[in-house]
């Protein structure tokens, strides 16, 4: 059986003393309101190495929670229940014809102080809203980001083409500053989903006087308006620190963020981290693997003596997908009948109740992961087959399996983590279906991202996280022309089906949401019926967090966001 999310408190309620403070002091004179406290270091771990933090360049969750603290998009999303916020944009207003976007930029929101301004700071203008999505829309190596909206924004796609490594003169037409705090977005056709794309992080709004300053090097040189700017960038940490002149206030008018510093490192594996938390040496684990559930929590004896760290367990449904992509257009996967027989040869119920111990739910449906709205149950997945699988690759000319290559299996993880199991349980149901030999290779991110640009990965495990909840986030991956954009991560399999494109063109403009939804679902069996990729699981985002940590939560979306974040200290009885 599968396991469910679960939910385990074992907090200390400890006691603070609330009075009203000064907003720029230094921490540890700032008294907050509410029973929370100011100061304290947050401190984290990844397995994953971040070595650029411009938006527009990264589309990783492992950046992404980085980039988030330091930068803000428009608008913003609640992870949970959908609802789009006001951000950078204190309000906005749609046109008649539902075209037109006019976003009011909310007034006193600063840059953090930098050298780029003499090492002071200045305000937010519509100008670098536009400026930031003009870029977004611009052909610079490394835009990871410019398919969420080149078709969607006028003029954004003969922008793109036409770009040659900066921003044409006067930027995309459709994107227009009407005065210091108005901006205007037109449409080329009605979305509905496109106040949840400006919540993308990648979209984040940066000043030209640190692209300017920075060039090349802006990935280092990160300038936002976030609750957090960087204080150091190695190969071993990244620490933040406090934006003291940050404009957002809590309900109780505390000035935010509470924190005075975040720090994350990197590890090896996910047995240095659990032991990490344990030795008080980190704050929160992510992405807790279920076996380890009970070591992390300690044997009764050892809480009956104090020994472990009072904690809380937490965990959502993630709105993920852990896929295998296959190069579609090389001689290995280029005939359809392969990429079905690999799809049918695996059975994913088997993989996450007994190689993952219940970790996961096994893709039974389409692509995308089940959300709020969407109707997943109408999309017929794969169901393991074996003697069709065998007979498809017979009739592909792959009899037993004679002929068809050894292949390299890339999989970026770390060694006995639930991506390093899942993917040695996919090699072994091939080699035993269909006689197929993977050799799985442990890498990391970008080793796998150079992998597939250079053309050396045929076959990869990857996985997509939704960036907003919308099926559109999840399909975009599929879409033809996003194979013309630079991002790494999009359409790397290089899928083109022109029917899909066409059924996804349809859905984007549709302004009904319940026909809007029926044709994201014909695009979602599109994606079954012409197998360009094996989806596998989802998975729970599972966090364990120090009791100390306060107004912290695992989200679907597998964010963080340490805006309200506090840290007040166990009170241990004498």
């Amino acid at each position: 059986m599968l396991k469910k999310p679960f939910t385990l408190l074992f907090l200390i309620v400890g006691f603070v003393v609330a009075s009203c403070g000064g907003d720029e002091k230094p921490e540890e004179q700032l008294v907050a309101k509410g029973n929370k406290m100011y100061g304290g270091e947050l401190k984290f771990m990844s397995t994953e190495k971040i070595d650029n933090l411009f938006p527009i360049y990264t589309g990783d969750v492992y950046s992404s929670r980085i980039i988030s603290q330091i930068f803000e998009p428009l608008l913003s999303i609640d992870p949970e229940s959908g609802t789009v916020n006001p951000g950078i944009a204190k309000d906005w207003k749609l046109s008649s014809d539902a075209r037109v976007y006019t976003f009011n930029i909310r007034k006193g929101v600063k840059f953090h102080e930098d050298a780029c301004f003499k090492n002071k700071t200045r305000e937010v203008t519509a100008e670098d809203v536009k400026f930031s999505l003009d870029l977004a829309c611009t052909d610079v190596k490394n835009n990871e980001v410019s398919y969420l909206i080149v078709d969607l924004i006028e003029g954004a796609k003969e922008h793109f083409d036409k770009s040659t490594g900066k921003i044409r003169n006067g930027g995309v037409k459709g994107i227009k500053v009407i005065n210091k705090h108005t901006l205007q977005i037109t449409l080329t056709e009605p979305y509905v989903g496109f106040e949840k794309i400006m919540t993308h992080h990648g979209l984040g709004v940066t000043p030209k006087e640190a692209y300017k300053k920075y060039g090349k090097n802006i990935g280092k040189h990160p300038v936002g308006t976030g609750p957090f700017s960087l204080e150091s960038m190695s190969s071993s940490k990244i620490s933040l620190k406090r934006n003291p002149k940050y404009w957002r206030k809590d309900e109780f008018g505390n000035r935010l963020p509470f924190l005075s510093k975040v720090t994350m490192t990197y590890v090896k594996n996910k047995r240095s981290e659990l032991k990490a938390f344990r030795e008080s040496k980190v704050d929160l684990v992510l992405e807790l693997p279920v076996e380890e559930t009970e070591n992390i929590l300690g044997t009764l004896e050892e809480a009956q003596r104090g020994l472990n760290v009072k904690h809380k367990v937490d965990a959502k449904k993630s709105l993920n997908m852990m896929y295998v992509a296959m190069q579609n257009q090389s001689e290995e996967f280029s005939d359809e009948r392969v990429r079905h027989a690999f799809n049918l040869a695996i059975d994913r119920v088997t993989i996450v109740d007994k190689d993952l111990e219940g970790e996961g739910w096994p893709a039974i449906n389409g692509f995308v992961a089940d959300m709020e709205g969407y109707p997943s149950d109408k999309v017929r997945g794969h169901s393991c087959n074996p003697e069709l699988a065998k007979s498809l690759m017979k009739q592909a000319g792959y009899a037993n399996g004679n002929g068809f290559p050894t292949l390299d299996f890339y999989v970026n993880g770390i060694e006995g983590s639930a991506a390093h199991k899942s993917c040695v349980a996919i090699a072994n149901q091939l080699k035993e279906n269909l006689n197929v030999n993977l050799n799985v290779i442990l890498c990391s991110l970008d080793e796998r991202r150079a992998a597939v640009a250079s053309g050396k990965a045929k076959i990869w495990r990857a996985g997509w996280i939704a960036d907003y909840p919308d099926p559109s986030n999840f399909l975009a991956q599929f879409y033809g022309n996003n194979m013309k954009k630079q991002s790494t991560m999009v359409n790397d399999f290089n899928y083109s089906n022109e029917a899909f494109d066409a059924v996804y063109e349809r859905a984007l403009v549709e302004t009904d949401s319940e026909k809007r939804m029926d044709l994201f679902v014909q695009c979602d069996q599109m994606v079954i019926q012409t197998a360009p990729v094996i989806p596998v699981m989802t998975d729970d985002h599972i966090i364990i967090i120090n009791a100390r940590v306060r107004d912290f939560s695992a989200t679907q979306m597998e964010t963080l966001d340490l805006t309200s974040v506090y840290i007040k200290e166990i009170r241990t009885k004498k």
